[in-house]
């Protein structure tokens, strides 16, 4: 039988100070659930489940070490220096 064993995983404080500034500059504020990492034993495969930053409603996930954010899902893509724009145009 397949057991699937969850950990969270801490959003980083690099992470989290970046996206904290791009939402200072548009006079937001950010929620942030930690993602996790989720095994199923007795195989060796992994799931890395993304943290998640809500800001003005919208989901943007993120990853540690990353330096892009995304807006929904993996395909919209946004630069860390750019998210105060991306915000902002979506505001």
């Amino acid at each position: 039988m397949i057991k699937i064993i969850k950990q969270e995983i801490k959003i980083s404080h690099e992470l989290k100070n970046k996206v904290e500034w791009a939402c200072k500059l548009n006079s937001t504020k950010p929620i942030f659930i930690n993602g996790s990492l989720l095994k199923l034993e007795p195989t060796n495969i992994g799931y890395i489940e993304p943290h998640r930053a809500i800001i003005n409603n919208k989901t943007y996930l993120l990853f540690n070490g990353h330096e892009f954010a995304y807006y929904r899902d993996l395909n919209a893509k946004i630069k860390l220096s750019d998210l105060k724009d991306f915000i902002k145009k979506l505001k």
